[in-house]
């Protein structure tokens, strides 16, 4: 049984399905404890390592109360996944200020708020990791998400300052950017546009569409000892797509 991770503690928000979920499933496997956070009432699974915490990351106190949640449930806090995200939004021209300040809250706002709240429990940690979920739209840009693109650039910056900050304390922070990964986000895309999964996987250089698993490997490797000299990094998990012209 692999146990990279034996003893160390993990919160990973939007933890109940897709890149959440399969990060968690590895966390644990990797013999790690995990307590997930999520709009969801109830776990999707379960596992003797596994703890659950219904939570909003964007409400008002909700990092504070995470934090304390995880340190009571799991004694220590040693990886902060931040995970929880949404997509929507309009052409700029459009959009409301409800829509652009949600999306922002939820994908931005909240993994600064929780970023900070961990703070104090990475530092007494032996390898503190921040691991901020990103995009490919991190580094590029699309018609009608202006919100979420904007959101995406700001996980960049919010992770290369993280990683200055925190690595006189050994900690590290890095976020991943995925491509198109088949998830409950876009399987709507996939299921109503069949125009989506052609161009994806026409621009994939291995010509398939990312799986939840194909980012969870990724975090998984970042949180692991052999990845300690890696921080202020963003580690693009698109199969391609971005040097595909």
């Amino acid at each position: 049984m692999p146990t990279n991770h034996l003893g160390l503690c993990a919160i990973v928000t939007g933890g109940n399905s897709g890149i959440g979920k399969a990060t968690t499933e590895r966390l644990l496997a990797e013999g790690a404890q995990v307590m997930i956070v999520d709009l969801q009432a109830d776990a999707s699974f379960r596992d003797e390592g596994l703890h659950y915490l219904q939570a909003d990351v964007a409400a008002s106190g909700s990092a504070k109360m995470i934090v304390a949640t995880a340190l009571d449930l799991m004694g220590d806090v040693d990886f902060l996944i931040n995970n929880a995200g949404m997509v929507g939004g309009t052409d700029v021209a459009d959009m409301t200020t409800e829509i652009w300040h949600r999306i922002i809250s939820v994908n931005l706002d909240a993994v600064f708020q929780l970023s900070q709240a961990a703070i104090p429990a990475l530092k007494a940690s032996s390898r503190g990791r921040i691991i901020n979920i990103g995009s490919i739209m991190s580094d590029l840009a699309g018609p009608g998400m202006g919100a979420y693109t904007t959101s995406k650039h700001g996980i960049a910056g919010l992770t290369k300052t993280l990683a200055l900050e925190l690595g006189p304390f050994g900690i590290t922070a890095n976020y991943i950017q995925p491509g198109a990964i088949q998830t409950g986000i876009t399987q709507p895309a996939i299921d109503n546009d069949p125009g989506f999964s052609h161009f994806w996987t026409e621009k994939s250089a291995l010509g398939r569409l990312g799986q939840p698993k194909d980012i969870a490997n990724a975090i998984n490797f970042l949180l692991t000892e052999d990845a300690g000299f890696i921080t202020a990094h963003g580690l693009v998990v698109d199969g391609g797509v971005m040097v595909t012209p």
